[in-house]
């Protein structure tokens, strides 16, 4: 996972009412927003889409979904993962599966090498 760049501004989308008034602040705020991506993908932090990760991405959607499962997290845990998945602009359990998935395949690496 890529850690934000130091000295980056937190990216910050305001609530809208309407699609017009989002259309308008994306439009008035469109050269730093612009300058920031450029920044991101230079530094590592985004990456360009390209026409074969789509395709990925799209087939893996058509897949059947995971199974739900429950788990008892305690709350201290729950908490952090969600100021953390809330600074990196993410939902908290899609934030949570990434970091379950990050830790078992690098120790998967280790066990392995």
């Amino acid at each position: 996972m890529k850690k934000r760049m130091e000295g980056q501004p937190k990216r910050v989308i305001p609530a809208f009412a309407t699609e017009a008034e989002e259309a308008e602040w994306w439009h008035k705020n469109r050269n730093i927003h612009g300058k920031q991506l450029l920044v991101a993908v230079k530094g590592g932090e985004a990456q360009v889409l390209t026409k074969g990760k789509l395709r990925e991405r799209i087939a893996a959607s058509r897949k059947t979904p995971a199974p739900v499962v429950a788990l008892r997290i305690p709350e201290a845990d729950l908490a952090l993962a969600r100021r953390q998945a809330e600074q990196k602009g993410l939902p908290y359990q899609t934030y949570t599966k990434s970091l379950l998935h990050e830790t078992l395949t690098e120790r998967e690496k280790r066990k392995v090498g």
